[in-house]
């Protein structure tokens, strides 16, 4: 009787103890496992225990000063401030990841990432074709730079020349529209460093890209190029973007925190960081 009893219990308690940890609940793992899968699980641990999203924003690698690697190899910038100011004061929790333009375009249509901020001007044609902006953050316009020692003077001097632009962005369409009243060629490149190289090295003759961004690389890298008197078109905003409707509370935090940190003077701080406005 003992004896019986004895196996009863201990029948009992091995089904307990495959309920509770055993292999088939994870208990023990096998050696194919991934980095990537235990990341995923640990993140959607930390999600389950404060019960909040982690949001993955993408960003462009190189659009200085927005976003680039400063010398000691932290990814710096406006739109990384701006996003980590937001975020601060709205409460939310991020992933930033430096994509590139392209990819970062991709990744959220794709679903890969919620959100996109990477210096995008807020336009009719993008909004038209899927893009959900905040508020505008920062007013831009586009121009023309050439090597310091071009003769080029303006438009009037574009005819038969050749200029780069970076695929995909207002700047390319700035300089597409004036490619058939001047009678110029473009050529695209993924990125801004390059594209500069290339007006340098003499490739091309000259290159479209936002004000900013080129007035502080020129400064910053002592690059022979000069921006072109007269040749910048209106200023628009750029914009944190959405491809997907479902994440409108990103949107609407971000337009909330931007606000927040406009009035309380962080927002000028950024700025002053950067560009010394």
């Amino acid at each position: 009787m003992k004896k019986t009893i004895a196996l009863l219990v201990t029948t009992l308690l091995l089904f307990g103890l495959v309920g509770c940890g055993g292999a088939s609940s994870g208990g023990a793992s096998s050696g194919g496992d991934s980095k990537a899968s235990a990341a995923a699980t640990e993140a959607k641990t930390d999600g389950e225990k404060t019960g909040a999203k982690k949001w993955v924003i993408a960003t462009d690698t190189t659009f200085k000063p927005f976003e680039y690697t400063d010398e000691s190899g932290n990814f710096v910038g406006i739109d990384v401030d701006i996003l980590a100011a937001v975020a601060k004061d709205q409460g939310f929790e991020y992933e930033l990841q430096p994509l590139g333009w392209d990819a970062s375009i991709a990744a959220c249509q794709a679903g890969q990432a919620d959100g996109m901020i990477a210096g995008a001007s807020i336009t009719e044609e993008r909004k038209s074709s899927g893009w959900i902006f905040s508020d505008g953050y920062y007013d831009a316009n586009q121009s023309m730079a050439v090597a310091t020692d071009s003769p080029i003077q303006g438009f009037a001097d574009m005819a038969g020349k050749e200029v780069a632009v970076k695929t995909g962005t207002m700047s390319a369409s700035y300089a597409e529209e004036l490619s058939k009243e001047h009678d110029f060629t473009v050529t695209y490149f993924e990125d801004s460093a390059t594209m500069y190289q290339a007006v340098v090295g003499g490739q091309v003759d000259a290159c479209f890209d936002d004000t900013p961004i080129m007035a502080s690389y020129i400064k910053d890298n002592d690059v022979t190029m000069r921006i072109v008197d007269g040749t910048g078109n209106d200023p628009a905003s750029y914009g944190f973007a959405i491809f997907n409707a479902d994440n409108q509370q990103l949107v609407d935090m971000f337009n909330a925190g931007l606000k927040k940190i406009k009035s309380d003077g962080t927002y000028d701080t950024i700025l002053e960081r950067y560009l010394g406005e």
